[in-house]
């Protein structure tokens, strides 16, 4: 069932393609910390982004919504002039939003496999494991993406039955030789340094972690799906920090 918070994010992200303002009423403008730092502060900011965005004639379709304590995140495609796939999170106080994030990537793909960013399992389910499914993508973010314990991978995900929906690549083998690549300092490779949020509704789970990709400070977005206490499925965006002196706001990605 879809939470009281879950439709009215749903409502305003929907709100993109019309331009209306009036969806943005579930922002708390006086409290409203935005750290897209291509954003405006407050409501205001938003309202003005979506009369932008709706005069490309936009579709905006939420692949996935889910709830954790007071967060609502988001798994979204968007086709403005070009399309992307973003991750959406918004914390709430007193049933208004007052605190947003995001991570935005260019799709592309399918993969290999044929899968797409977007595709796959959208039901929650095994709500009664969060909390350990939570504490396993958290372990998993240190010791094999962060620390590049590479020996750890088996006790973390289900190798027979893993689905990637990264475009650029489609097994595990691909994904251990760009972890490899990491541990030996390879100038293109992608290091994690840093995990900032991990939340979790049931059998999925979406870490927030920075680090640096080809040198350049990037924001990573993980979303995990679990079963049976390891990891099936994994979709993800990547995308790169402006400097500083690019922000519309002093909030941080963060």
């Amino acid at each position: 069932m879809t939470s009281n918070r879950k439709k009215l994010i749903s409502e305003m992200l929907k709100g993109i393609e019309t331009g209306n303002p009036s969806v943005v009423a579930v922002v708390n403008e006086e409290k409203y910390i935005q750290h897209n730092p291509q954003t405006q502060e407050g409501s205001e900011g938003l309202v003005a982004l979506f009369k932008r965005l709706s005069k490309t004639s936009p579709r905006v379709n939420i692949v996935r919504v889910f709830e954790d304590g007071d967060f609502v995140f988001a798994h979204t495609e968007y086709d403005f002039s070009n399309r992307n796939i973003g991750f959406e999170i918004f914390r709430f106080e007193e049933g208004k939003a007052v605190e947003h994030w995001d991570n935005i990537q260019k799709r592309q793909g399918p993969n290999n496999a044929g899968h797409s960013m977007v595709d796959g399992t959208i039901e929650v389910s095994d709500l009664e494991m969060t909390e350990s499914n939570r504490e396993l993508i958290q372990s998993f973010v240190q010791e094999v993406l962060i620390n590049g314990e590479l020996d750890k991978i088996p006790d973390y995900i289900q190798q027979a039955n893993f689905i990637e929906h990264n475009p650029r690549m489609d097994t595990l083998d691909e994904l251990r030789a760009i972890l490899s690549s990491t541990i030996n300092n390879d100038s293109d490779s992608i290091r994690y340094k840093r995990c900032h949020r991990v939340l979790a509704d049931g059998n999925f789970v979406l870490s927030v972690s920075e680090g640096v990709f080809n040198k350049t400070p990037f924001t990573f977005f993980d979303l995990f799906r679990l079963n049976e206490g390891k990891i099936v499925e994994h979709w993800d965006t990547t995308e790169a920090i402006p400097p500083k002196d690019k922000w519309k706001n002093n909030n941080g990605k963060f």
